[in-house]
């Protein structure tokens, strides 16, 4: 009985090992929406494709309870934004503002499809230049007129009449 007792607990053993620390949650559960809201719009700086609120990145921790703090301090939501900018750059925004710096970022995609439409544009007419067009003898284009005046009904009548 003592045996099956141990083995069971040294069986236990592995899942408690595997519980992780809680993460950091303000005391204030409207804070803490604000921030996963305010989080939502940041990008994370390690992960780069997740947001600030979903990224498990140490960074995004350390970027998260910053924000808490600011945000138990009083600032803005515009104003913790501005810092993170002035901190990180432009980059910790999802939505980057328009400037001479971003152009590229926001008009790049637009200005690369009317290029590549102006380029298909191009080579199309340029080919359809230098593919002569068939011309067709008299023969045929009897033949080929014959061929199209003939319908299924009218071959079916006649091979209908020929037996």
């Amino acid at each position: 009985m003592k045996k099956c007792l141990l083995m069971l607990l040294l069986s236990l053993l592995p899942v408690f090992s595997y519980a992780g620390e809680a993460k950091d949650m303000a005391a204030d559960p409207v804070l803490e929406k604000r921030m996963i809201g305010l989080a939502e719009n940041l990008r994370c700086l390690v992960c780069q494709n997740e947001s600030l609120a979903s990224s498990h990145a140490d960074l995004a921790e350390d970027l998260r309870r910053e924000v808490r703090e600011q945000m138990q301090k009083g600032l803005s939501d515009q104003e913790i934004i501005d810092y993170l900018v002035s901190r990180y750059g432009d980059f910790v925004l999802y939505d980057p503002p328009v400037k001479k710096a971003t152009l590229v970022l926001w008009y790049g995609p637009f200005a690369l499809l009317l290029a590549g439409a102006g380029m298909l544009i191009y080579q199309l007419r340029k080919r359809k230049s230098q593919v002569p067009e068939a011309e067709l003898s008299d023969a045929e284009a009897q033949r080929a007129a014959s061929l199209l005046d003939e319908t299924p009904d009218s071959s079916d009548q006649s091979k209908d009449k020929q037996a």
